[in-house]
């Protein structure tokens, strides 16, 4: 995503959810024309927007998007995360290398919620629709989808989560983190920051979640065997679930055991987007 693509890349996603429910309704693969012709666009015109966006063609992407993707991928790209630590979190893995740093508060600064904090907030367009980005002077705290929620509720999500914090509309100050975050070519830093706001169990979940490379998936009990606790799956997906920076922090890549989807705060079509869109960009 470049910065003269940001207003396009929320219709592209937009253009991809539709497609998405009509390849959901279909009893086969759709092809080409037969996406092209429900969308309403000429087979050309949907190829570009559709390769524009995921990078594959998109009876590939079909592929990717069967309720059979995701126990495929627990059988083929497993991620142990440990073993994940160094392609992941302190290797050379293309997620980490978008953040300068990742920090969090300390517990005494949690239990105050967010008392004594600015945190800026602005709308941007980014490749799985318009998201609410939030952050403090030390890097990006939040980041909120909309596709399935509403603008409203996502805003909200966030707000209530750190209820004593100031909250200031400053989108040009978090603009060049978005856009490294999402990986844009002239956002003007090579790395964006994140500030992390959660309890010490929640941390924990997340720099787990950190150590997942792109296009690999983990479950909710190796997670809780990582942290320490086995016994503690249903916290573990509670502390998923609460991942403040959905997509930087990977929460889609954690599935069941079963190899089912499991939740997702921000709605399992986002989810599935996700993954695909992981995979088709490793394709590519």
């Amino acid at each position: 995503m470049t910065q003269n693509d940001e207003q396009n890349t929320g219709y592209h996603y937009g253009v991809m959810r539709r497609a998405i429910e009509l390849i959901d309704a279909a009893e086969d693969n759709l092809g080409l024309e037969d996406l092209a012709q429900q969308m309403g666009m000429s087979p050309a015109h949907f190829q570009r927007v559709f390769s524009r966006w995921v990078g594959v063609s998109p009876k590939r992407y079909q592929q990717y998007l069967t309720l059979g993707h995701a126990k495929s991928l627990l059988k083929e790209r497993f991620s142990t995360l440990d073993a994940a630590h160094a392609s992941g979190l302190s290797g050379s893995g293309r997620l980490h290398d978008l953040f300068l740093r990742w920090e969090a508060m300390s517990p005494g600064e949690f239990a105050k919620g967010g008392a004594g904090l600015t945190i800026s907030w602005g709308w941007f367009e980014t490749p799985f629709g318009r998201a609410v980005v939030m952050g403090t002077d030390r890097g990006i705290c939040g980041l909120g989808f909309s596709a399935e929620l509403g603008e409203e509720a996502a805003m909200q999500d966030l707000v209530q989560r750190w209820p004593d914090a100031g909250f200031v509309e400053d989108a040009d100050l978090l603009r060049p983190w978005v856009l490294a975050a999402f990986g844009a070519q002239d956002s003007g830093l090579d790395k964006a920051p994140l500030f992390l706001i959660g309890a010490p169990f929640q941390l924990k979940v997340w720099e787990a979640l950190l150590r997942i490379p792109s296009g690999q998936v983990t479950t909710y009990s190796e997670i809780a065997q990582h942290v320490g606790n086995p016994k503690a799956v249903r916290a573990v997906g509670t502390a998923v679930g609460r991942n403040p920076v959905s997509w930087l922090i990977p929460c889609h890549r954690a599935l069941r055991k079963s190899g089912a989807m499991g939740g997702y705060h921000w709605g399992l079509p986002m989810k599935r987007a996700m993954l695909a869109f992981e995979a088709a960009q490793n394709e590519a």
